[in-house]
């Protein structure tokens, strides 16, 4: 039996129909305003006990964070093999561009997946609850990639992508390596591969934005200019993939900084170095 086939025989009749389709105002955080509250929630949380904690001893909480790390990267696994059994059969019978681009592409499977997909986002957010309670230092990249990437999770149901589970399975594959490298480091284990996590990030948001240019490219001409050869429309809602565009080449000019600051820029004899210079740097050029 598939893995999909046990999971729904183990679970679709005890679970509520709301929670595993997206139904805007039944299903949790499905519209604008709980979204908003949840994100705005966040950032209060995060700061204030930044705020109660410049008085006092950091928490030893390294047994809870290294329970969290772990879920996430097993839950990330687990994802990530459902989704890739229900992805390569779609893909290996009708082609890359309908895999990306026509709405049959998107399932209800799939749905159910990017459901879960989408709260373990929230569950993300106590990675930065965890950093404030041992007084580490907050970065703007943290604190806003985890926020964007849950609104982005969110816009997902709006404007329903047919590539959604292209996006998802690479950041699952990321996160499969990263949490369990927070989990390693939680139980102060040393690992050597730390910088190609941020390496495997940064390579992801490349990827997605070829996959959306892609997208774009045969959309705009099989819209405005169909006597070029193009391979047809692709579904998806203009302002969602808008603002997944623009969050991507925001992730990607955040991490490309951040790789920039950590591993290059120790090297340069105090040399500030612009994102040209890191791209290179980062391509081997």
């Amino acid at each position: 039996m598939s893995l999909t086939g046990l999971l729904q025989q183990n679970l679709s009749s005890g679970v509520p129909y709301h929670l595993i389709r997206f139904l805007p105002g039944k299903t949790p955080l499905s519209t604008w305003p709980p979204v908003v509250f949840a994100i705005a929630g966040y950032l209060l949380l995060i700061f204030g006990i930044q705020e109660y904690m410049q008085t006092r001893k950091p928490f030893e909480i390294r047994g809870l964070s290294q329970i969290h790390n772990s879920m996430l990267s097993a839950g990330s696994l687990i994802l990530l093999a459902l989704t890739l059994e229900e992805v390569v059969p779609m893909v290996s019978k009708h082609g890359f561009h309908y895999g990306i681009c026509s709405p049959e592409a998107w399932t209800p499977t799939l749905e159910t997946y990017y459901l879960v997909n989408y709260y373990i986002k929230y569950v993300e957010l106590l990675d930065t609850v965890f950093l404030v309670l041992k007084k580490k230092p907050l970065t703007f990249l943290h604190v806003f990639h985890h926020a964007a990437t849950a609104v982005l999770a969110f816009t997902t149901f709006l404007g329903k992508p047919s590539m959604s589970w292209f996006i998802m399975l690479l950041n699952l594959t990321v996160h499969v390596f990263m949490y369990y490298y927070y989990y390693a480091a939680a139980a102060r284990k040393k690992i050597w591969w730390k910088k190609y996590i941020t390496t495997m990030q940064i390579t992801q948001f490349v990827i997605d934005g070829l996959a959306i240019s892609y997208a774009a490219f045969h959309h705009f001409l099989a819209t405005y200019a169909p006597f070029i050869p193009n391979n047809g429309h692709c579904t998806t809602s203009k302002p969602v993939a808008a603002l997944g565009m623009f969050l991507l080449a925001f992730y990607l000019y955040l991490f490309l900084g951040f790789y920039g600051t950590t591993y290059i820029q120790p090297n340069s004899k105090g040399q500030k170095l612009s994102i040209i210079q890191i791209c290179r740097t980062f391509v081997g050029i």
